[in-house]
């Protein structure tokens, strides 16, 4: 089982805007690229898939029309219309098999509490005939990638062989129309070319992939006007649950303060008031007293120090975060890992949130993951810092509404960062936050 934290959105945070990738350049970065060999399999089924989809689409939906005049069209129609959302929710998955490229579902959540209602919205959700585009392109798009796929790895391929076919066998090999190939020195001409023939099917393959890869992007995903207003939408939503936490926090400081150092302060004035009035008639009892309000200062003083530690920790200001994390460990009751590589200091904000995934994640593993070993990295992966923790527990974390590992998901989201936990059961888990800065 993996959880994601659900915030506003499948993962906590909005993911970054969608690239498509182009993958290492030359022949040989192509050539040992597992994308490559990826997109050659799909680009040689595509064809057929697309077939399939433009056969259905051709009888379903003009049936489905001409009965709508009699009504018994819309219930038909409605499945079509959920049957090419599906086959468009399964070429989603195909092009990030095939390309790498991840295209979340767009649609619009429907609010109908009805079938009517919810097909209704799905009728005028232009995602829905995105799809429908999408997959009536997908046949001749599909057609000219299997036809170029198939001539040119196959050219290639037979021209490199040709020296084998005319040594074992013996008969000319006719490559086209007027070129025939009837000779052993001819025959090694032809590997040279075919070698230049597959580096052409390679810059072709990666050429078609990332046009094809262009087209799904842009029209099974979202545009960029719908994925600038889900971002709007889940910073401000961020937001208020961090003015909510904050809220909390405060007064659990305050509730803090007055059951516990409060409390302590208090019985320190009353214990020196009592020394004070029996300092002349009885020394011994005002000694007794005067040792028993030093320890309740103490303890005051211990108190004070744990709440000041649970609000910002001062280590993590004077010395950084490999200092502060390093505190952490050296008081876990378990075995810990780590690792913090991360060359110059985050800003103020960034440390604070990392400082306190770490936290939270080793409390939450001691108490419920019955954990033995943890392991901790930080590291810093162009402008974001990236903390890790990983334990051996039993797993099965699962981040919940007004629980730990969803505050620290609300913290991360307040500066455009991700939580994710991947926790199946019988473990191990995995915490990971990624948080965007500026050094």
């Amino acid at each position: 089982m993996t959880a994601e934290t659900a915030v506003g959105g499948p993962v906590v945070g909005m993911p970054p805007r969608r690239r498509v990738p182009l993958g290492p350049n030359g022949p040989l970065g192509m050539l040992v690229d597992p994308m490559t060999w990826r997109a050659v399999p799909y680009m040689l089924v595509s064809v057929f898939y697309g077939a399939v989809c433009s056969a259905f689409m051709a009888s379903a939906i003009p049936i489905a029309l001409s009965l709508v005049i009699v009504w018994a069209g819309l219930p038909l129609l409605a499945l079509t219309m959920c049957a090419w959302r599906a086959a468009a929710m399964l070429e989603r998955r195909l092009v990030r098999l095939a390309f790498g490229v991840t295209i979340r579902d767009p649609y619009r959540p429907s609010r109908g509490d009805n079938l009517f209602l919810r097909w209704k919205d799905m009728f005028v959700d232009p995602a829905t005939w995105k799809d429908l585009l999408y997959l009536l392109l997908l046949l001749p798009i599909g057609v000219v990638e299997f036809v170029v796929s198939v001539a040119l790895w196959c050219l290639g391929f037979g021209m490199i062989i040709v020296p084998t076919v005319l040594l074992f066998g013996g008969a000319p090999v006719t490559i086209t129309d007027g070129l025939l190939v009837d000779s052993v020195p001819e025959a090694l001409l032809c590997v040279p070319v075919g070698v230049g023939v597959l580096l052409v099917a390679l810059y072709a393959t990666r050429g078609m992939a990332w046009l094809h890869a262009l087209l799904a992007v842009a029209l099974l995903g979202a545009g960029e006007k719908n994925l600038l207003a889900a971002r709007a939408a889940h910073l401000r939503a961020s937001r208020a649950r961090a003015v909510d936490a904050a809220e909390a926090e405060r007064r659990r400081i305050e509730r803090d303060l007055h059951d516990g150092a409060q409390q302590r302060l208090l019985s320190v004035a009353m214990d020196l008031g009592r020394a004070q009035a029996k300092m002349d008639s009885d020394p011994q009892g005002a000694r007794e007293l005067l040792a028993q309000a030093h320890a309740g200062a103490k303890a005051a003083i211990a108190e004070l120090r744990d709440l000041a530690r649970g609000i910002h920790p001062a280590i993590l200001t004077d010395r950084g975060l490999d200092a502060a994390l390093s505190s952490l460990a050296a008081r876990a009751p378990v075995r810990v890992d780590l690792s913090v590589e991360v060359s110059h200091r985050p800003p103020p904000a960034v440390e604070s949130i990392a400082y306190f995934v770490v936290a939270e994640s080793l409390t939450n593993m001691v108490k419920h993951a019955e954990a033995t070993e943890v392991s901790i990295r930080v590291s810093r992966e162009g402008q974001r810092v990236v903390v890790e923790v990983h334990d051996n527990g039993v797993g099965a974390a699962v981040p919940r509404a007004g629980g730990g590992l969803a505050g620290l998901a609300d913290r991360a989201a307040t500066i455009d960062g991700t939580l994710t936990v991947d926790s199946p059961l019988g473990g191990p888990t995995l915490i990971r936050a990624e948080l965007p800065c500026q050094w």
